[in-house]
């Protein structure tokens, strides 16, 4: 008896963002349509041999204005449907997609499904748009899996322009441009062209006899702090003494380095002594932190600030959020930065 394939099925979640606006004809205004109705805008779906069910966000939220408790609204979807689809579709905002799938990246401990974040420079209305190709192939991503039945892709990523990328690692790194994204630390997941074409080696491998562990809980008293030539002891003094801060995420220059000030490194080491985690991650897009390669940065390794490696600032926020919102100590928070929990940083 020959046993019939199982139709992959696909849930697409919308959150907002521009690849879900349509144009009104009268005003010229940008408005959200009903995705509900989203074959009628985008009829390739038809062709697609899954099932494809829609989850919409009412109202949609601007990309700006996404926040924690809409990641944890975004992990109650996916965790209340996890059995009943083969993959999820999250369409967002751009500005902010990158926290976002990072976010994601932590709350969806032990995630064997593909979780793919996509978006759109152009709403899907528009005639140059490049929604619709970002759209069906990031659905074919989350639908394909192997002979076995096993996913491609089952980790949390982001799909623009031609690039698979995992979400924890990526950017948005172009305002206008059609390739908003990029992983400047880590290769990309798939390349797609006339094939999609998936790097295996770095795509995540999970267990797949764990069961899917949804979080929710995160802690928001974290600030980001970017260093630059002369900037003054008041500043740093009153940003480390803001009220019920936990953390920062300090810019520093190169691999690592900051002004060589003993009032710096004093400041920094008070903070740390006050239990507040001090994660050191570079300004330079491409590369990583490397605390005691200069001088500049061994000093700060002295006060107690720890190195991020080739975090991107996204996941380091993040992950500083999540750690701490599950109510670990500063030593703990600052040992698990130091370590990899979803593929979001390389150790040397």
């Amino acid at each position: 008896m020959m046993l019939l394939k199982k139709t992959p099925s696909v849930l697409l979640i919308y959150t907002g963002g521009t690849i879900g606006m349509m144009q009104n004809s009268e005003t010229g205004a940008l408005e959200s349509f009903n995705f509900d109705h989203l074959q009628q805008y985008v009829p390739e779906l038809k062709r697609f041999n899954c099932k494809i069910s829609t989850y919409q966000f009412n109202p949609p939220i601007d990309s700006s204005d996404m926040e924690p408790a809409l990641w944890a609204k975004l992990v109650r979807i996916i965790d209340y449907n996890y059995e009943n689809y083969d993959g999820f579709v999250v369409l967002h905002g751009t500005d902010t997609m990158a926290y976002t799938a990072s976010a994601l990246s932590f709350m969806l401990e032990n995630l064997c499904k593909p979780v793919i974040f996509t978006g759109s420079q152009l709403p899907i209305g528009m005639l140059r748009t490049d929604g619709k190709e970002n759209l069906i192939t990031a659905i074919e991503i989350a639908a394909a899996h192997h002979s076995d039945g096993k996913p491609m892709v089952p980790e949390v990523a982001i799909y623009f322009q031609h690039r698979l990328m995992r979400g924890n690692r990526t950017t948005k790194a172009h305002a206008e441009n059609f390739n908003a994204f990029n992983s400047f630390n880590y290769p990309a997941l798939a390349n797609v062209g006339v094939h999609i074409n998936y790097d295996f080696d770095h795509i995540h491998k999970p267990d797949y006899s764990l069961k899917l562990k949804p979080h929710f809980l995160f802690d928001t008293n974290v600030i980001v702090l970017s260093m630059f030539p002369g900037i003054q002891e008041n500043i740093i003094d009153r940003v480390l003494h803001v009220p019920e801060l936990k953390a920062v995420v300090m810019r520093t220059f190169g691999s690592g380095n900051a002004p060589q000030k003993e009032w710096l490194v004093r400041r920094l080491s008070e903070a740390t002594e006050r239990g507040i985690v001090i994660v050191n991650i570079s300004q330079c897009l491409s590369g990583a932190v490397e605390m005691g390669r200069y001088e500049t940065s061994l000093h700060l390794a002295e006060a107690g600030v720890i190195s991020g490696y080739d975090s991107t600032v996204e996941s380091a926020i993040t992950k500083l959020m999540f750690l701490l919102g599950h109510g670990l100590s500063p030593q703990e928070v600052r040992y698990r930065m130091t370590q990899p929990m979803a593929g979001e940083i390389t150790k040397p």
